[in-house]
């Protein structure tokens, strides 16, 4: 019988698209330290040397955006000229204007609309401890190791790019990993073979291990497949803030409404709603209500309310889909002015998504599940 498969990848932050995602982010945070209030939407691109900032905000903050550019690329360790991108030679272009006062209209604290049109998805299930689909977190796992290995190898560089491919059985439940794939960016000096050997044995070994699978049990794995890989980074390839969206996510496991999350302050629900389904969908399975969730909000741009609200426990819940939705009515205020409070979203809090994820992450608001226990007994009411 063929092997029932699902994939999913990560990056690095060191990956173009991500370098971009973490200015973009950084830039928030630095505008929200100062005014919490700020209405930013930031888009950064990044190629062979070269940087440009855009999009709308406004803020009274004072932000140097050039220099937070580069402080951000440094961090993320490109400070190597031999890379073609380098924090100390980058020629920085800023293209930044205020936000379009017809969106500010319907956006205000007064009226407190959502900044857009779109629809959401947040998702749980009970795969892995942080409640995320196990390809995904897996994938993750080996990005965020694979950073800290750049961090502390003289021979590796920033970007790189993870895979996992999980078996399931028809009943959806995890079998074992199949394959895993890695490629990392590295100077001539680091030789292949002993590359995959540090890898394999610093990298794959120990995150398996974490969630419980042996390598020697993996029936692929392929490092680095094309062999070199020296010229990487924006050098090798463009990148561009919200080019990432489903490694953001959940790996494609749950569905994406293509709203991107970086450089977006919370009045834009792409973002603040994304958060707040991950929030529902958790705490759901959380409560034991079911073992795998999925929560969709969708809102109409100026309108504070959302224009559906819709929970699929893929056959797995305890209640029915509809009234587990019906809960979620009564204990979330799912405004965008509810979320933000809720979730205490006009904080700093955003260069560390960027950097290491935004689900699964221990630490960020909208991974508590403190909502559980009132979900539990509500539904043991029905």
């Amino acid at each position: 019988m063929e092997k029932r498969l699902f994939t999913s990848e990560c990056v690095t932050c060191g990956h173009p698209d991500k370098v971009a995602d973490n200015i973009s982010d950084a830039i928030l945070d630095a505008c929200l330290a100062q005014d919490p209030n700020s209405r930013v939407a930031c888009e950064v691109m990044v190629t062979t040397n070269f940087c440009v900032i855009c999009g709308e905000i406004t803020t009274s903050a004072k932000v140097d955006y050039e220099a937070i550019a580069r402080r951000v690329i440094a961090e993320i360790g490109y400070t190597h000229p031999e890379t073609g991108f380098s924090a100390d030679t980058v020629e920085v272009v800023c293209k930044v204007h205020t936000q379009s006062a017809d969106i500010a209209m319907g956006t205000n604290d007064e009226v407190g609309g959502a900044g857009d049109q779109g629809m959401m998805f947040g998702g749980a299930c009970t795969q892995t401890p942080e409640l995320m689909p196990l390809p995904v977190a897996l994938s993750r796992a080996l990005s965020n190791r694979l950073t800290a290995c750049v961090e502390s190898n003289d021979l590796l560089r920033p970007d790189g790019k993870t895979q996992v491919s999980v078996e399931f059985d028809e009943k959806g439940n995890v079998l074992g990993v199949d394959t895993v794939v890695v490629s990392v960016m590295h100077t001539e000096d680091f030789e292949i073979s002993e590359l995959r050997r540090y890898i394999r044995d610093g990298v794959i070994a120990p995150v398996l291990a974490q969630y419980g699978f042996d390598i020697g049990n993996v029936a692929n794995i392929h490092i680095n497949p094309t062999g070199k890989f020296v010229i990487g980074g924006p050098d090798g390839d463009t990148g561009l803030t919200g080019r990432k969206i489903i490694v953001d996510t959940y790996g494609g496991y749950f569905s994406h409404g293509g709203g991107a999350f970086s450089g977006k302050d919370p009045t834009k629900v792409d973002r603040s709603g994304a958060y707040m389904a991950r929030y529902m969908a958790k705490n759901l399975v959380a409560a034991g209500l079911a073992t795998q969730v999925q929560v969709q909000l969708a809102y109409a741009i100026g309108v504070a309310e959302p224009v559906s609200v819709r929970v699929d426990s893929y056959g797995t819940g305890k209640i029915a889909d509809e009234e587990m939705t019906a809960l979620l009515r009564k204990t979330c205020d799912l405004t965008p002015g509810g979320i933000i409070r809720k979730l205490q979203l006009r904080r700093p809090i955003y260069g560390k998504t960027a950097r290491n994820g935004h689900f699964g992450v221990a630490g960020l608001p909208w991974e508590e599940t403190d909502l559980a226990d009132q979900l539990k007994e509500m539904a043991n009411s029905l």
